[in-house]
């Protein structure tokens, strides 16, 4: 749940990002999604942030 929210807040582009990956800092330590999902929200942004 919490890995779906986060891909629509970012796919939304209403986000700062430096928050953002902070909440995705948080979440990965305290399991609330996986590695996985983590490296895959983190390259949305990033290819967010480089198209920009």
């Amino acid at each position: 749940m919490i890995y779906g929210l986060c891909k629509n807040v970012i796919n939304s582009g209403n986000y700062e990002q430096q928050s953002m990956q902070n909440k995705l800092d948080v979440f990965l330590l305290g399991n609330r999604i996986t590695s996985t999902q983590y490296t895959e929200l983190c390259g949305l942004m990033d290819s967010q942030q480089a198209s920009e």
